[in-house]
C-alpha cells in the first residue's frame, strides 16, 4: 500500500473536505525549490510551501547549524531560563526590524503571533485603566485560526461556526489609493462611535484574500490617526516578513510604524515552527509593574525553542548576504517582465506585483474550492509546478533562490493555462 493509501485512514488535513477531496500526493523528498512525490516526479515549488521555504527546502546552511545545536540544547523551559540562541536571535532581529521595536514575544505559529498581538492591545488598555476592547480590522483580512485571530478575520467561509463567540470587532476597505479619504472617514468615525483598542492588519498584502494589494500612502494615513488616538497598531507579517515584498518587512513601505509586529512563516526559514510578536517600548512599559496580574499570562511549551532559534538565526543570516537580496531583486525583475507580457492578455485582470510576489485574476468564474479550480491547480501539477491557486486568484510566491530556468518553468505553465481556461 503506497503512502497515499495509507495517509487516508487515520489523517485528517487543513482546509479539507475529505468527502469531495482527491487522495493527497504523498511528498518523499525536497531540495532547492523542488519537490518529489512517492512516485519520482518533481514539480516546482511555487508558493515556497504556504511561504515558508523562502531559502529552498533543506538549505544545508541552516541544517548543518540546526544538526550541531540538536547535539547541544534541544528543548528548555523559557520560563525562568534563557539561553544563547534566543539572545542571539533577538540581537539579529533589532538589526533587521523596524527601529522602534524593542522587545520579542516567542511562541508556536502564525496564528499564535497575532493572538498574542490581539492581547496585547486589548491588556494594553486594560492595564491603563482604559475602557477599549473593540478591535478594527480590514475587510478580508485573515489573520489565523485561533479564537481572536479568527475574530478580527474577515473571511467566513473560515469562521462561520465560531462567529458567535468572536471578540468585538469593526471593520474598514482597504484603501487603494482612488477610496483613502473615504476609508480614513469610517476610521474616523468609528473612533467616535467605538472605544477602540487596537488595529490589525496584513501590510500591503493581504495573503489569504487572494494576494489583494493595497495602497502605502493610504495605509499609512490609517496608522498615524491610529497612533494620534492611542490605537494600537499591529502588523501582521506573518506572510510579508523576511524579505518578500522587497524589504525585510511590508511596514517600511510606511513612515508610521506598528506599536506591535506578528511573525512566522518565512521566520524559520520552513524548518521547525515558531513565531514571534515584537513590540514597541510603550507597549512593554504598559506590562512592566509591580503588580503581577498585569504581565502577559500567555505561554507555550516550545516557547524560544532553541533548534527554531537557531533555524531562524541561519535564515536571517541567508537573508542579509549579498547573494540573496541579488536573487531577490533578479525575481523581482523576472515578474515585472512577466507582468508586461500577461498585463494585456483577454483572460487576465489585475496583474499586480510587490517584491517577489505576483498575483493576477483569471477572467473565469470559479469557485475558490472547486470543480474548476482544482482542475487549474491539477493542470500545474501536471505541468510540474506546485502553484495553489486561491479562487480564479493566480499567485507566484517561490523560494529567492529560484533560477531562471525554474521561473521561466513556472511562467510556462501559466501561460499555458491561459490557453486552456
Amino acid at each position: 500500500m503506497n503512502l497515499s493509501e495509507r495517509d487516508k485512514k487515520h489523517l485528517w488535513h487543513p482546509l479539507t473536505q475529505h468527502k469531495i477531496a482527491p487522495d493527497m500526493l504523498a511528498i518523499v523528498r525536497a531540495k532547492g525549490v523542488m519537490l518529489y512525490d512517492e512516485n519520482g516526479k518533481e514539480y516546482i515549488d511555487g508558493i515556497s510551501s504556504w511561504y515558508t521555504c523562502m531559502y529552498g527546502h533543506c538549505n544545508p546552511f541552516i541544517t548543518n547549524k540546526v544538526a550541531k545545536q540538536m547535539q547541544q540544547l534541544d528543548q528548555v523551559v523559557f520560563s525562568g531560563f534563557t539561553h544563547e540562541p534566543a539572545i542571539k536571535l533577538s540581537e539579529a532581529l533589532m538589526e533587521i526590524l523596524p527601529a522602534n521595536q524593542e522587545k520579542l514575544f516567542f511562541s508556536d505559529n502564525g496564528s499564535t503571533s497575532t493572538e498574542i498581538g490581539i492581547k496585547m492591545a486589548l491588556q494594553y488598555h486594560f492595564n491603563l485603566g482604559n475602557d477599549r476592547k473593540v478591535m478594527v480590522a480590514f475587510e478580508e483580512g485573515f489573520h489565523g485560526d485561533t479564537f481572536g485571530a479568527m475574530s478580527v478575520s474577515g473571511l467566513s467561509v473560515y469562521n462561520g461556526a465560531f462567529e458567535d463567540h468572536f471578540l468585538e470587532v469593526v471593520r474598514i476597505p482597504t484603501p487603494n489609493g482612488k477610496n483613502n479619504s473615504e476609508v480614513l472617514q469610517k476610521l474616523k468615525n468609528l473612533i467616535k462611535e467605538h472605544a477602540l483598542a487596537g488595529f490589525i492588519y496584513e501590510p500591503l498584502v493581504q495573503g489569504a484574500a487572494a494576494m489583494k494589494m493595497h495602497d502605502a500612502e493610504g495605509l499609512n494615513a490609517i496608522l498615524k490617526v491610529c497612533h494620534e488616538n492611542e490605537i494600537i497598531t499591529v502588523a501582521d507579517e506573518v506572510m510579508t516578513g523576511f524579505g518578500k515584498t522587497g524589504k525585510n518587512f511590508a511596514s517600511e513601505y510606511m513612515e508610521e510604524q506598528p506599536d506591535i509586529i506578528c511573525m512566522s512563516k518565512a521566520l524559520t526559514a520552513g524548518l521547525v515552527p515558531m513565531a514571534i510578536t515584537s513590540c514597541s517600548r510603550k507597549v512593554y512599559d504598559a506590562f512592566y509593574a509591580d503588580d503581577i496580574s498585569k504581565g502577559l499570562f500567555h505561554g507555550h511549551t516550545y516557547t524560544a525553542n532553541p533548534i527554531a532559534c537557531t533555524a531562524a538565526l541561519a535564515g536571517i543570516e541567508l537573508l542579509n548576504s549579498e547573494e540573496i537580496q541579488q536573487n531577490i531583486k533578479e525575481v523581482i525583475n523576472s515578474h515585472q517582465d512577466f507582468i508586461g507580457k500577461i498585463k494585456g492578455h483577454l483572460k487576465v485582470t489585475n496583474p499586480r506585483q510587490l517584491g517577489v510576489i505576483l498575483a493576477f485574476e483569471l477572467n473565469v468564474e470559479m469557485e475558490r474550492y472547486g470543480g474548476l479550480r482544482n482542475k487549474l491547480f491539477q493542470h500545474f501539477m501536471g505541468n510540474g509546478v506546485f502553484l495553489r491557486p486561491l479562487g480564479n486568484t493566480i499567485y507566484i510566491l517561490a523560494p529567492y533562490i529560484i533560477t531562471k530556468e525554474e521561473l521561466q518553468k513556472v511562467y510556462d505553465s501559466i501561460l499555458d493555462a491561459l490557453e486552456k481556461f
